[in-house]
């Protein structure tokens, strides 16, 4: 029987930007691997990147240090997988999206707005009985805002997956061959 990886007491959130050829089949072999080795992961996020031949897929999952490492290790194997690093959280920008729809009568919709000024959030779309709000944020900041309105009752609510970019001028692909951006954008 496989251990499970999953939220354990000790277990700490990693965040995982996998650079991958852009071809069918690759998120299904990594996703594969997560499950193989009992990962549950918390958070995906696919994109196409500066380039239109890579994609970047961004896993969130919480994890002890070595069967992490050992994950990494087999993901550096698949075929299409080109590059992963794991993210420090102090040397990166990390942002979700998220949309909620809630209850918003006459006699709520003044204080559901208070909550949305207070957290700079926008409304999308206005109903006599719901409002929808988008936000996009750190993963902090939208739970305190889910959080303080959930009382007014949650009628849906549809949350992206984490994406993160490193801070500073350098990027995940520099070392990926043919990845320059002046060399792609003058083509």
């Amino acid at each position: 029987m496989a251990q499970y990886y999953g939220i354990r007491p000790g277990s700490q959130p990693h965040t995982l930007s996998v650079l991958v050829e852009n071809r069918p089949g690759v998120l299904a072999r990594v996703t594969g691997l997560f499950a193989r080795r009992s990962f549950n992961i918390d958070s995906l996020s696919v994109s196409s990147t500066e380039r239109p031949d890579i994609s970047r897929i961004t896993v969130t999952a919480y994890a002890d240090p070595d069967p992490l490492e050992q994950i990494i290790k087999q993901l550096n194997k698949l075929l299409h997988v080109l590059k992963i690093v794991e993210l420090d959280p102090d040397q990166a920008v990390e942002r979700e999206l998220v949309l909620i729809k809630v209850k918003a009568n006459e006699r709520t919709r003044s204080d559901v707005l208070e909550i949305v000024k207070l957290f700079r959030v926008r409304v999308v779309d206005v109903h006599p009985e719901t409002l929808t709000i988008e936000a996009t944020g750190a993963q902090g900041k939208l739970d305190a805002l889910m959080g303080l309105l959930a009382p007014f009752g949650v009628v849906e609510l549809v949350r992206s997956g984490a994406v993160a970019v490193t801070r500073g001028p350098k990027a995940l692909s520099e070392k990926v061959p043919g990845t320059e951006i002046g060399e792609f954008m003058n083509r």
